[in-house]
């Protein structure tokens, strides 16, 4: 697999990272990290892009096969990773792609779903902004739910989507990032 690495450096040691992955329609994917000091994100130290030239399929249940391999070219070093997506689908830990995630970079992870998944009923749900009703739904993989939903629920920004969430995802899509 080719790896390309487009623009920052890796993250150093202890940061947290909120990412996304952005799937192009000739193929492929971008990878974005956007990296902070803490777990509010209020202080963001750099973000990081990287692309892999080809990815698998999508196959129901096996979401991280293909969203692990990009993310791996934007990751090292950090010490809790925001997902946008699930860490557990049911209440039995059927693991998504916060757990995979969790498995193969060793550090907490949190999941932050914008929509519901109707056999995550685990999922924590909150409100963030003026969406009281839509909320995010949260899932955790090494430390708890409720603890994760309560850091998702102070990180920076004034919108339903945390503004590294939203950063991350426009950088996975190549576009510039909203102030």
């Amino acid at each position: 697999m080719l790896w390309r690495v487009q623009a920052g450096r890796r993250p150093g040691g202890g940061v947290c990272v909120a990412v996304d992955v952005h799937y192009r329609p000739g193929g492929g994917a971008q990878a974005a990290a956007v990296v902070a000091a803490d777990a509010t994100f209020g202080r963001l130290l750099s973000d990081r892009t990287g692309q892999v030239a080809e990815v698998p399929p999508y196959h129901s249940g096996q979401f991280y096969l293909r969203e692990l391999p990009p993310l791996q070219a934007v990751l090292d070093g950090m010490r809790l990773l925001i997902v946008d997506g699930y860490a557990d689908l049911d209440p039995a830990g059927r693991p998504g792609l916060g757990a995979h995630a969790r498995a193969e970079f060793g550090v907490p992870v949190i999941g932050a779903a914008k929509t519901a998944f109707r056999t995550a009923t685990c999922a924590v749900p909150i409100v963030r902004g003026e969406s009281s009703a839509r909320p995010l739904f949260i899932t955790a993989a090494g430390m708890s739910r409720h603890q994760a939903a309560d850091l998702v629920r102070h990180m920076a920004g004034r919108h339903r989507v945390p503004d590294a969430l939203r950063r991350a995802d426009a950088l996975a899509r190549g576009r510039a990032p909203r102030p």
